[in-house]
Order: C-alpha cells, then structure tokens, then sequence
C-alpha cells in the first residue's frame, strides 16, 4: 500500500511513457500518492482508458509506434511542455532504452528506471552472461562471442549440442528466440530469429545455448536504491508458457527449499550489485532439480509484477518513485516476509482455437469481476473500445491472492468464470483449462507445460442446449412477453411459447421455447427437446438439467447476445447478416489477422509442395508463416513486403494440383 507520509523530494508530476494497462496501474498509483500524472497517446488511443485518468495528455503521433510511442524526442518535448519532472516508462516501448535514459538525464528530467549504462549492461545477453560469469552467478554452457557470421553460429550449435536455444542478444518477450532440435533446422532457425529479432529490436546479434529438457523459469524481483541497499523481494514462477511468453505467473515458486531460494535471491542481487543497479529489476533463472542457471535481467518494472506485490504487500510503483527521487528503499530484507499466495494470468486478444493469432474489433460488452475476494484486475480496456493491430495484444491481468495456492488458483478460476468480454476473441476459456489442468493443481511445472499437455488443453465442445435456452429466454425477456417480477428474479408467464433465432457464422439458429410453469420449460431445436428449470436474474441465468448447472452471464449491446459460462463464451448475433454468402471459398491463401507483410517467399507461377512457407506476416509483436495447403502452384501475389493488409485479405492465388491415383 502505498504511504501516508510521503517525502519532500517526491515529484509533483510525471509523464507515463506508455499505454494500456501499466499507464493506468501507474496513474493509480500516482493518485493515492497526489502525484500528477502526464498521458501520452497515439492518434489510434485518443480515447484510451489511459488518457481520461491521467490529469493531462499530450498526442504524440500516428498510431504506429514508431511514429509515438517509440519516438523519444516527442516524449521528452511532451515532458518539457507540460512540465513533468520524470518519465515512467512502464514496460515495452522504451523501458529498456539506454539511449532514451541517457536522453532524459540530458535533458535535467528523472528516468525512472536503471542508469543507462545499467541498462546497456543487461540490454545484451551476451555481454550480460560474460558479467554474470566474472561475477560468479551460474551460466548456461553455450556460444555469447561477438562473431556472428552463419557459420560461426552454426559451428557453435553444433558444439553445443541438441537440443539448444537460438536467442536474440538485444531482445526479450519471446522475440527472437527459436528452438533447435537437430543439425537440418539450424540454419531456417538461424534466419527466421535473425529476421524477427532485426524488426523487433533492430540488432540481429545471436547467442547459443543448451537447451535444458524439463527446465523451470523461476526469476527473482530485485530493488536497489542509490545509497548501496538492496533487496531482493522473493522469486516469482512463470514456466507455463506459450512460444516464450509467459501464460500464468505466481509467487512464491511452489517446491523450493528455503536455502535455495535463499541461494537464488542472493545470486540475483549479486548480479545487480555487479552493475550498480538502481530501481526495479528481475533476475531471471531456469532452475532444473536444485541448480539454476542466469538467463538474462530485465531493466524494468515486470508484466507480472502484481504477484509480488500482492504476498509482500508493497506498491513497487511507489517504490520506484522513491528511489527515482533519491529515497532509500522502505524496506529492508529482514523486513520483508512473504505471506499467502498471488497467482496472475493476462488476458490477451487473441483465438486460442485459431492458432493463437492475434484478434481485432470492438469490445461491446465488459464485466471485470473486480469485487470478489481476493481479487485484482489490472485493466486498460474499457467498454466501448476497439482493438487494433497496432499493439501488443495484452488487454489485461487478473491477479488473485489466497492463503496457500489451492485457495489462489481456484479464487482466479472463480474471477476468470465471470470475466466476460464480448466483441473480441480472448483467451479466457484457454487459461481457465490451464488453472484446472491437474498438472498444474499439483505444481508439476515446467517450461515444456503446454507442449506436454497441449492434447489435453484443446478446445472443449460447448454444451449447446443449455446455452441456447438461456439465450432464448434473454430474448424473450428483452420482446417484454408479460414478465412476472418476483423478490428472486424474473419470471415469465406461464405456458407461454415462442420461436427465437440467433445467428453464428451465418448459419441460423432456430428454436423454441414453451414455458410450462414453476419456472420450468422445454427447448425444441434441430439438436431435439431439451427440458429444464431456470432462473433469470438481471444479467444472469441459470439453467438446470440432468442434475447439472449452468451458469451464464447475459450482456447485449442490442446487436450481439454474449453468455458467459464457466467454460465457453458464446457470442450470437440477433440480426440477419447483410451478406449471407460471404466467405466461400475462392481459390485464395487470405490473411487470417490483420497485419504487415514481412516476407513473400513465393513468386507468381512457381511449383510449390504442401507446407511450402509462402508468406510471413506480422501482427501485434508476432509472427505468422502462411504455407502452402497443398502441392500446387502460385498463380499470383496481391501484396508486397512492408505492405498492410486487412483480414481475409486475398494475398496469394494458389491453383491446387488434382490428386491422382498411383
């Protein structure tokens, strides 16, 4: 929590660097602390939640981040013009940017983060490992030299061994990084990180390294202050991930021994000791049996760091603001005790049941279940909101805190049930069979998590029926067929009956219903009759049938009908569609998300075999390969490299072979 009585030197104003969900906890932050806060924004986030919290914004530009968010010279004249004595950077954008820190000192305004030359330190993996190495905390075996020709790199790998991890020296989040199993991937994995970590972070420098078969990745939240203290706040684990990015993160680590992660808290402020590290940081390990290995620190306040917060009780934003204005740290390590514990998941915009491709459009209904017990919801989305391809596709983070982890995970299953978010594709269902997933119930962590499980992690089919009953009552409440209103929610008239229809993916839904009294009814539809009781209750309905309930959460925006169950959300249009026939298939390979077109690997007229790479796009930080369905031949190509395309998109027409017969 943050303080009562608050240092003279504090700042009485600063500029947030950043957008989303971190402007926002940043801006909360400030407020309880009287701090004024500054809002930057793009031409695309005019209307951000961001923007109507802070006391002052500032448009910096275009909606592409270059043109923005990334673009320091208008942050620092946003900050000179509105006067802001510091800049927060939150995370991303230009958080990790020595040039940017050193820019700021330049120009007499507090970054708020490490030193640039702290910055730069850690900014390379490879000279970070050679520090962390003279500074005698354990390294993974592998190649961090300064040539980085292809076959230097591929005699490296091979020096290593199989299975190893290409990385990017200058990167992080995933970018860059490939997985190398045998000596006929390395060179496509060489390109393929090269490519991705020059458009993520314009360096293309590699590292090699081991590759550890059942790692976990376990990383250690450390302060220090500018008067030589420091502390590290405890571990936090993040193994379950997806292509290296984080999925569920929690503190404490579940299984270690208080002499090892005593051991590795010390061997993380060591490391930050080594650089004179100033603010927030996170030393990150992958931790095998009872050795760890350093794999690389983040210069920054973390994703996750709300986890930590939440079992030490601290406000790290504040902290930060703190030591930035020249405080020693509030705490120091014999203070610090951890309590309970936090478990976090992000809700990304994103179609788990599509390849994880990042998703776009409007989000017509919202309801963050922000009142139950023990949870918190850090959230820069609000109702009304469209999101676009232009960023990161984190929308928000739902932390939960218990008394011992079962109480923790089941408290965030329970918030993630009644998060409902309609308009746009989440990743809600997925994360929600994760937290139930029995592997994870019983702490049997790794890194190679969704890999492992991913069979038993795939898409559930929807119970229909009850679903579909709740609908058509919603709609038949919504037409106003003589309600009953009763001390326990809504009743219709009895022996009613009507036809409802919905439609999903143009394909109509019909039904009806006939009400039989007592709060009962029957559902007769194509899938047969389906009786149950039920109870409506201003935006909720539950449905009972063969000894089962079903709960949902109703939410409309007069257009759309979205229930929210435990395990699926259904979303069904009320309206006919305009263009029944939309989305046949015409022969064309069709951009499956909007984006930018990286790479067009194909020309007009070549032979191709099934699987062929022909396109790579990018979209929100991530990449995506279009390959050819089948073996056949390109006739033509709509777009070029560095182009933007709109969704379903024709980028390439593909004139499959006939199949013929041996």
């Amino acid at each position: 929590m943050p303080s009562t009585m608050l240092p003279s030197k504090m700042f009485n104003k600063i500029l947030i660097a950043n957008r989303g969900e971190i402007a926002c906890r940043i801006i909360r932050t400030c407020q309880q602390l009287g701090v004024k806060t500054v809002a930057v924004c793009s031409e695309a986030d005019r209307k951000a939640l961001h923007t109507q919290l802070a006391d002052e914004v500032v448009c910096l530009g275009p909606a592409e981040a270059a043109q923005s968010y990334l673009d320091m010279e208008k942050v620092l004249a946003a900050a000179r013009q509105t006067g802001a004595q510091a800049i927060h950077p939150g995370y991303g954008f230009l958080s990790e940017n020595a040039t940017f820190s050193q820019r700021c000192a330049e120009e007499g305004i507090v970054f708020i983060g490490p030193k640039a030359n702290a910055i730069t330190a850690m900014g390379s993996k490879q000279e970070a490992k050679a520090m962390m190495e003279d500074a005698g905390v354990p390294v993974l075996p592998g190649y961090h030299g300064d040539k980085q020709d292809d076959d230097t790199l591929r005699q490296a790998a091979m020096k290593v061994g199989f299975p190893l991890m290409l990385k990017a020296s200058a990167g992080g989040g995933g970018k860059g990084m490939r997985v190398v199993y045998d000596a006929e991937e390395i060179d496509a994995a060489i390109a393929g990180a090269r490519r991705e970590a020059m458009q993520a972070f314009g360096d293309d420098r590699m590292l090699v390294e081991k590759c550890l078969l059942q790692p976990r990745h376990v990383e250690i939240q450390v302060f220090c202050d500018e008067h030589g203290n420091g502390v590290y706040l405890f571990e936090r684990d993040c193994s379950v991930q997806r292509r290296h990015q984080k999925i569920i993160e929690e503190a404490p680590a579940p299984g270690l021994s208080p002499s090892l992660r005593k051991d590795m808290g010390e061997a993380a402020l060591k490391a930050a000791k080594a650089i004179n590290y100033t603010g927030a940081g996170t030393v990150e390990f992958l931790l095998e049996g009872n050795e760890f290995w350093f794999m690389e620190m983040n210069t920054r306040l973390q994703v996750e760091h709300p986890v930590t917060e939440l079992i030490t009780g601290t406000d790290l934003v504040e902290w930060q603001l703190l030591v930035a204005s020249g405080e020693k740290l509030p705490m120091t390590q014999q203070q610090l005790l951890p309590s309970g514990h936090a478990m976090e998941v992000r809700l990304y915009a994103e179609s788990p049941d599509n390849g994880f491709l990042p998703a776009t459009g409007h989000i017509d209904v919202l309801h963050e279940p922000s009142d139950l017990p023990g949870i918190r919801i850090d959230s820069g989305i609000q109702q009304g909101d469209d999101v676009s391809v232009w960023y990161d596709p984190m929308l928000s983070k739902i932390i939960a805190h218990g008394a011992d982890r079962d109480e923790a995970r089941e408290r965030l299953i329970t918030a993630l049930e009644n998060m409902q978010l309609g308009g746009v594709d989440t990743n809600r269902d997925y994360l929600i069979r994760v937290l139930r997933h029995k592997a994870f119930a019983e702490a049997v962590l790794t890194t190679r998590f969704v890999e492992q499980h991913g069979d038993t992690l795939g898409p559930r089919e929807p119970e229909l029926q009850p679903a579909l009953a709740a609908a058509a009552l919603f709609k038949l409440k919504q037409a106003e067929q003589a309600p009953v209103a009763t001390d326990t929610g809504w009743r219709l008239n009895q022996q009613a009956t009507a036809p409802v229809f919905f439609w999903q993916d143009q394909e109509r839904l019909t039904a009806r219903i006939v009400l039989q009294g007592e709060d009962k009814a029957t559902l007769k539809a194509a899938e047969g009759e389906f009786s149950f009781s039920y109870k409506l209750q201003n935006d909720t309905a539950v449905i009972a049938a063969n000894g089962k309930q079903h709960a949902f959460r109703l939410g409309c925006n007069g257009k759309t009908l979205y229930l929210t169950g435990a395990d699926h959300q259904f979303g069904w249009s009320m309206q006919s569609p305009v263009n029944p026939g939309a989305g046949e298939d015409d022969g064309g390979l069709h951009a499956p998300m909007p984006g930018t077109i990286v790479e067009v690997l194909a020309k007009a007229g070549t032979e191709v075999t099934q699987d062929t790479p022909l396109v790579i796009m990018e979209a929100m930080k991530m990449e995506h390969t279009i390959r050819a369905p089948a073996n056949g031949v390109v006739t033509a190509i709509h777009f070029n490299a560095g182009e933007q395309v709109e969704q379903n998109a024709v980028l390439i027409d593909f004139e499959q072979h006939e199949e013929t017969e041996a």
